[in-house]
């Protein structure tokens, strides 16, 4: 492999043609169907679609097969199969091109669905989770092809529903069995990286539960000088409920059904990705002055959020904004509830504790009730294979000039634990563009234009080097 030509190739791809699809595609309302109910009738889903086909079609590789498959009433998915002429090995290449929602707190000079292009960053919604991520993987493989470097069958499938916990994506999986084999790579793009400055690889990411806990005192409100004293205030239930679940002082949840015990491979991962990262861990967020993270150790900090469980408190329903608060002791108080778990720990276990936690004997009586709205199981890579291990370090040594790192993530790809169950013989490169300050899902989301250009060379040297492997 030509190092330098790969890099030049990938470079002027996207710069000339890649950057200006993104732009485009930030443009592009596409909320998954989650928080778009009525994501048909406003077509954006299809719009989106039409434009990647349209760009593959463009940039097509030898023998492509692209098909838009469209089971009834789910998200439509684009499945892409590229042949290999000497090899019978598969490689599995995976993104999404659904977004999260809108979210609050913009810079002024930029928004979800304005693209904006600063510093080498390109801001706005999705194009860093992840819809640079088709565009990324046929590149590399159309990179390989420029140099006539041979690389096994490789297979496409770009989802509509991942920010929906991929309600659809099994439906696919089991209904394109045959047309997709088995792979024994699987290259996930959606993923982050903790710098821009190295390859990383995660091993692991946390299963979710969550739900709305909703407490109701009242059948309607009351003034607060009549009320108060007499009524239960249905906020402190709400708040003693919680501190059946999380220890409001130290953040720790508390009970055992939410833990796994923490391979030792991975403390001694996140002992060599604390020593990259030091305090980058938590100045990479935008702190307000002054806060303190959870612990001074930056090995804990990575194992918080990669091994550990964790309560987040997403939303709110029944609070009046301040500027319409009156003295009233208010009926009811919802609460929307997200637990990050342990890759390892069962989901549905885990929700029924915390539904009994939540709902058993209820303080005062008062009316509680609490409705689960997604769980997903985590995820743990398998050992990785000595060649994958060295192809993912050549790599990001000759793109970086760093070797890569291994690295658990905390959020959740629900894909990656089918994909595992389904295929227990495959290696997995689970990577990403997701680093400091990108901000995926909340207010200024970027992608890191340099971390994609390198990473997209990086894969295409994985893929190269899988094949070595295949024919040594």
């Amino acid at each position: 492999m030509k190092t330098q030509l790969i890099r030049e190739f990938c470079d002027d791809v996207w710069e000339t043609s890649i950057i200006p699809e993104l732009i485009d595609y930030i443009r592009i309302p596409n909320k998954s169907p989650m928080f778009d109910a009525e994501w048909q009738q406003h077509g954006y889903m299809e719009q989106v679609v039409s434009q990647f086909v349209n760009w593959c079609e463009t940039n097509a590789v030898e023998n492509m097969q692209l098909d838009v498959i469209r089971l009834p009433d789910r998200t439509p998915l684009i499945f892409i199969d590229i042949p290999a002429s000497t090899s019978d090995s598969t490689v599995l290449l995976y993104g999404h091109l659904d977004k999260q929602p809108e979210m609050t707190g913009w810079r002024e000079d930029l928004g979800p669905w304005k693209p904006v292009l600063e510093d080498d960053k390109l801001y706005g919604r999705g194009g860093a989770d992840d819809g640079y991520a088709m565009f990324s993987s046929l590149l590399a493989i159309k990179a390989l092809q420029e140099q006539n470097l041979p690389h096994a069958r490789c297979v496409i499938i770009i989802e509509s529903c991942e920010e929906s916990g991929s309600p659809d994506l099994p439906f696919y999986i089991d209904h394109l069995s045959d047309r997709i084999g088995t792979p024994d790579l699987v290259i996930c793009l959606d993923s982050g990286c903790g710098n821009y400055e190295q390859l990383w690889s995660t091993t692991s990411l946390r299963g979710l539960i969550g739900g709305t806990l909703t407490v109701e005192v009242l059948n309607e409100g009351i003034h607060s000088g009549d009320a108060s004293g007499i009524v239960p205030s249905s906020f402190r239930i709400l708040r003693q409920l919680l501190d059946r679940v999380e220890d409001a002082s130290s953040g720790k949840i508390l009970a055992q059904e939410f833990y796994s015990d923490i391979p030792d491979k991975r403390i001694t991962q996140a002992r060599r990705a604390g020593e990259m990262l030091g305090t980058e861990i938590y100045q990479r967020f935008p702190l307000t002055e002054n806060l303190t993270p959870m612990s001074d150790d930056s090995v804990e900090l990575i194992l918080n959020r990669s091994w550990r469980p964790a309560l987040s408190y997403v939303g709110i329903d029944h609070m009046p904004d301040i500027n319409s608060a009156g003295n009233v002791l208010r009926p009811a108080t919802s609460i929307k509830l997200s637990m990050r778990l342990p890759p390892t720990c069962d989901a549905k276990r885990a929700t029924d504790k915390l539904e009994s936690l939540l709902l058993d004997n209820p303080p005062n009586n008062a009316k509680v009730s609490f409705e689960p709205d997604w769980a997903a199981d985590g995820w743990m890579a398998p050992e990785v294979a000595p060649w994958l291990e060295q192809a993912m370090d050549d790599a990001s040594m000759h793109f970086f000039d760093k070797p890569a790192v291994h690295m658990g993530e905390g959020w959740s790809i629900p894909f990656m634990g089918m994909l595992g169950e389904k295929y227990p013989d495959a290696q997995f490169l689970i990577t990403g563009v997701l680093g400091p300050g990108s901000n995926a899902h909340g207010p200024n989301e970027f992608l890191h234009i340099p971390m994609a250009k390198k990473l997209t060379c990086c894969v295409a040297e994985v893929i190269a080097k899988h094949y070595q492997h295949h024919h040594a």
